[in-house]
This record gives C-alpha cells, sequence and structure tokens, in this order.
C-alpha cells in the first residue's frame, strides 16, 4: 500500500466516522449523560467492533459472516435490548438530581464501565453489513495478492485512530457542552429527550432486516 493509497483510506474512514450515526449518538449519551470517561470508553467498544470487521475483511470472511448470520441477529437483539433498557432508564430517572460537579455515575462503577464498552461493541457488530463495506473498500488500495503485513498493521492503525479518534472527539465535545449549558439543567432537559433517542433506536435495529 503506497503512501497516498495509505492517506486516501485514513480520509475515507475518518470522514465516514464523522457522519452522524446511531454509534456516534450513543457516544454523545453516554458521554452528557454519564461523563465523557463512559464517552471514551464507549468510543473504544465501537472501535473494538469495527477491527472485527476489518479482521474479517481482510482474512476473506465476508462470505463466512452469511453463514454466521444466527449468531449476529443474536448480538443485533441483545444490542437492541441494551439500548431499549439505556433509554427507559434515562427516562426514569430524569428528574434525579445530581449535586453540582458530581458525576452522574459513581467513580468506581466497574459495571457502568463494562456496559459502556459492550454497548458500544454490540451496537457496532450489530451491524453484519459493515464486513461486506470494509471487504469493498480494502481493494481499491491494496492488492490481496500482494498483501503484507505492513499493510495489515496499517490497516488496523488507520482504523483504530481514525474511528476511535473522531469518536472520542465526540465524546469530549458532548461533555465540555454539558458543562457550559449548566450541568444541572441540562441533564434534566437532554435525559428523556436522550432515553427516547436509544429506545428508538433498538427499536429500529429490532425490526431492520
Amino acid at each position: 500500500m503506497t503512501f497516498y493509497n495509505t492517506i486516501a483510506l485514513a480520509t475515507i474512514i475518518t470522514l465516514l466516522a464523522a457522519i452522524p450515526s446511531s454509534s456516534v449518538a450513543l457516544v454523545v449519551i453516554r458521554a452528557s449523560t454519564m461523563g465523557v470517561k463512559q464517552g471514551v470508553i464507549t468510543s473504544l467498544g465501537v472501535v473494538a467492533g469495527d477491527l472485527v470487521f476489518v479482521a474479517m475483511a481482510l482474512l476473506g470472511l465476508s462470505a463466512l459472516s452469511e453463514q454466521l448470520g444466527a449468531l449476529f441477529v443474536v448480538i443485533r437483539y441483545l444490542a437492541a435490548g441494551y439500548l431499549i433498557w439505556f433509554g427507559l432508564n434515562l427516562i426514569r430517572n430524569h428528574a434525579h438530581r445530581v449535586p453540582q460537579g458530581e458525576p452522574s455515575v459513581p467513580p468506581n462503577g466497574a459495571r457502568t464501565t463494562s456496559a459502556s464498552f459492550l454497548s458500544g461493541l454490540l451496537l457496532t457488530l450489530s451491524d453484519i453489513k459493515a464486513v461486506l463495506f470494509y471487504a469493498s473498500l480494502f481493494p481499491a488500495f491494496i492488492d490481496p495478492i500482494t498483501l503484507r503485513s505492513v499493510d495489515i498493521a496499517a490497516i488496523f492503525g488507520i482504523t483504530l485512530f481514525a474511528v476511535g479518534g473522531i469518536k472520542i472527539v465526540y465524546a469530549v465535545s458532548a461533555s465540555k457542552m454539558v458543562k457550559l449549558s449548566g450541568r444541572l439543567h441540562f441533564q434534566t432537559k437532554a435525559k428523556p429527550v436522550a432515553g427516547a433517542m436509544m429506545i428508538a433506536t433498538g427499536g429500529y435495529l429490532l425490526v431492520k432486516t
């Protein structure tokens, strides 16, 4: 993979990662309602899912993904169930008051941290069509016949920094907007809206084909 191909691929993946999507919405909502740390961890979950798809595309497993369709249907339902549960909790707890300056989740909430990562991972893995996207994108920049380990490392690195970097920017920006808007006022207004968005996203995952 040439230098120019590397730059072009990085640009495309970065631009695509910046487009508003369900994963961006999840990152923004967790960062704005639960703190920037949870937004960043959710971003890492999203990246992990993308890296799984990248590996499948590079290994030529897009055909295998069709045979494993039932597995990804289960993953999609798990992601949908989590998003609906999370949305309902936001709506139910929207009147909860948090003292000024305190995080909305316990600082030692290991379970919350795990949930943030898994929510990003499951939401990404629920879209198995992404592996087909990567499988169709990569041949434009690399020659599968002459694929080298350095090319594989470059693609993984590009995906990690492009997707992860963009999602983390969203998380940090959302957290800063909360502080600028006044934490208590923003969370009181934003939680029911964010909850409705999560429920809608979960419902979409349940009915999508």
